[in-house]
């Protein structure tokens, strides 16, 4: 099963990679499209996705974006099709411990975006840090640790891209959201950017591929809900 918003998340995370990479796209959605919409277990979903992305090695970049989209295509669509308490079983506990590397904090920012629609709510970085990743508690320092460079720099929120992308380039690659940090300001700055301000953006990055795909695919996601 499809659930239409990752539909349009991937689409724009392919697509925008695809023409800013000068890369040809349509084999590769395809590929990835009919590997969400398969019945076949998770995993096999997981081997058939890195094959994908194996086989069109200038996409490496995404590959980890993209298993951040199954997966929450998984919760959002695979998992009505289970028992309803599927994902507290041996076995899905098992899946999990087996994709534990995977993925990005792109997921839980995804996630995030769906209960701001459930809540009724506007999506802003302070509620995300403080009220979804609950980074102020003393039991989630490990969320505190991989936000830091944001929770540091919350006030570029009410800057530009070019502050924003100007912080992005003194984060050490050591850091996990050293890659992530642009696209995840620059989308709580301009969460409906015009065509003029995806222009300014692709402007101050560094990796114009990546960041705007991961930009466009936050925006789609988001406008989708």
């Amino acid at each position: 099963m499809m659930d239409h918003h990752v539909y349009s998340a991937l689409e724009a995370a392919i697509k925008t990679y695809g023409e800013k990479s000068g890369n040809s796209v349509d084999s590769l959605l395809a590929r990835v499209l009919r590997v969400l919409e398969s019945d076949d277990a998770f995993l096999e979903k997981v081997s058939q996705l890195d094959e994908a992305v194996d086989d069109y090695p200038a996409f490496e970049e995404l590959r980890e974006v993209i298993f951040d989209l199954l997966l929450i295509n998984f919760f959002a669509a695979d998992v009505k099709k289970l028992e309803s308490d599927y994902l507290e079983s041996a076995e899905w506990e098992d899946i999990e411990e087996q994709t534990i590397d995977r993925g990005t904090e792109i997921l839980n920012l995804l996630l995030y975006l769906r209960e701001c629609v459930d809540e009724e709510i506007e999506p802003q970085l302070e509620d995300y840090l403080k009220e979804f990743l609950l980074v102020d508690e003393d039991e989630f320092q490990d969320e505190y640790r991989i936000y830091e460079p944001i929770i540091a720099n919350q006030l570029l929120v009410d800057s530009s891209y070019r502050e924003i992308a100007e912080v992005s380039t003194k984060i050490p690659e050591s850091q996990e959201l050293s890659e992530l940090f642009y696209p995840i300001m620059g989308f709580f700055y301009e969460q409906r950017p015009t065509a003029e301000d995806l222009n300014e953006y692709v402007r101050y990055s560094k990796k114009k591929a990546l960041d705007l795909s991961v930009y466009n695919l936050l925006v789609a996601y988001n406008h989708s809900l």
